[in-house]
């Protein structure tokens, strides 16, 4: 902890995912570089989540398809999308934005500004793994979708269009492929969609280990606390919190889903709120599946990790200080089991906290009130995904260089 007053070049605030990827960036381009964990909770969204680096998923969470059966959805306990009802008052002005980015026009642009960003993900993610020793956790098998019926598939043809229009690679195929992909998945009563391209990890919390040792190596000074205040003054920016107090000529904030306070501070009022995700898993030594495998009606990842299998996903509307609600592990162990019948009991479970915007598109930007601050939060789904190419932006923007023109989307000023 920072007990005394220390000065930095460039402080990031967050060291999950995110943050260790943009401290790596910027270490690596030779900057002095403070990374601030808060330790927030013992296994961060970066650790729990499904493992799969997303580059295929261009698909808001917000959709006309959403916006149609959105009642339903959220009425119903063992909906994949569900909010804690004592939440709404504070949840419904995040909801009201969301069900206007589920009207088609916007859900389109969504669509489109989501694979822009996406486009070079996967090969920021390789260049990531080479220089930081993380390669052997990459395992690029593709990723399946599956639907419980020719009906289903027909009914999620929205999203297949928004892939098929920003020229992601996905195949259609039969039971029969499906078997061939997966031989020890319940037998396929409706076909699927393969990823050839998808890409997981096999160990997150591994990940995450290497990711601080490397940035660490690379010369980032790591220290432990809570940032809660961000002053703009001259010459440096002053973040503080219990026993920290640090002076930075460039901060980013990448603090997840606890950003949006220092956001406000620094002159934006991002609607910014959490999406609860939960996981469970089975202790296998050798999982049966070879690649993560989404059984459509429950919107849950069911992948493979070193010696065991994760069955991750939902989406709970329910912010930061709730417990977690003991029936979505329950849902998720239903979900694994529509594949794999015979599974023994789960042996953990687990919750965390998807920042989160109504239109999907994370905060990638400087902030309007002070240029010297960087926002790069706000992920949702796609935070593991998206971490390698956003620390790219990221040491752009505070290079001065020219900012990609698809940043226009994601900017802090599109509130």
């Amino acid at each position: 902890m920072e007990n005394e007053r220390s000065k930095v070049e460039v402080a990031v605030v967050g060291a999950g995912i995110i943050g260790l990827a943009i401290a790596w960036r910027l270490a690596a381009e030779g900057r002095e570089v403070l990374l601030i964990d808060a330790e927030t909770c013992p296994l961060p969204a970066s650790a729990g989540n499904a493992g799969t680096i997303a580059a295929y998923n261009n698909a808001p969470v917000g959709s006309p398809g959403v916006l149609r059966s959105l009642p339903h959805l959220l009425t119903h306990a063992d909906s994949p999308f569900t909010m804690r009802w004592a939440g709404l008052p504070a949840l419904t002005p995040w909801l009201l934005r969301f069900l206007r980015e589920c009207l088609p026009a916007r859900a389109r642009a969504n669509a489109a500004a989501l694979a822009s960003l996406l486009h070079d993900s996967l090969e920021a993610w390789h260049e990531l793994a080479d220089a930081t020793g993380t390669a052997d956790l990459l395992r690029r098998n593709g990723a399946l979708y599956v639907f419980p019926s020719e009906a289903a598939f027909a009914g999620a043809a929205w999203p297949r269009e928004q892939r098929a229009a920003a020229g992601i690679r996905q195949q259609i195929v039969g039971p029969r492929e499906i078997t061939a992909l997966e031989p020890a998945l319940q037998a396929p009563t409706g076909p699927g969609i393969f990823f050839p391209e998808a890409t997981h990890i096999v160990e997150p919390a591994e990940l995450l280990r290497r990711l601080r040792l490397a940035v660490t190596s690379a010369g980032v000074r790591l220290v432990t606390g809570r940032v809660d205040r961000l002053e703009r003054g001259a010459p440096s920016i002053l973040l503080a919190g219990p026993g920290l107090a640090v002076e930075a000529d460039r901060v980013v904030i990448a603090a997840g889903a606890w950003s949006r306070t220092l956001a406000r501070q620094a002159g934006d009022a991002v609607p910014l709120d959490t999406e609860r995700g939960y996981h469970v898993e089975y202790a296998l030594a050798t999982p049966p599946f070879s690649r993560p495998v989404c059984p459509i009606q429950f919107g849950v990842y069911v992948t493979p990790m070193a010696g065991r299998l994760r069955a991750a996903g939902t989406v709970e509307l329910g912010g930061l200080a709730r417990p977690p609600d003991p029936r979505r592990p329950a849902l998720l162990d239903r979900a694994a089991r529509s594949l794999l019948p015979d599974l023994p009991p789960p042996t953990s479970h687990w919750m965390g906290f998807r920042p989160s915007l109504p239109d999907s598109l994370p905060v990638i930007g400087r902030a309007r009130g002070e240029p010297r601050v960087v926002h790069a939060f706000g992920h949702g789904h796609l935070g593991l995904t998206l971490a390698a190419v956003t620390a790219r932006h990221v040491a752009d923007l505070l290079s001065d260089r020219e900012p990609a023109a698809v940043l226009r989307a994601f900017s802090p000023q599109r509130f």
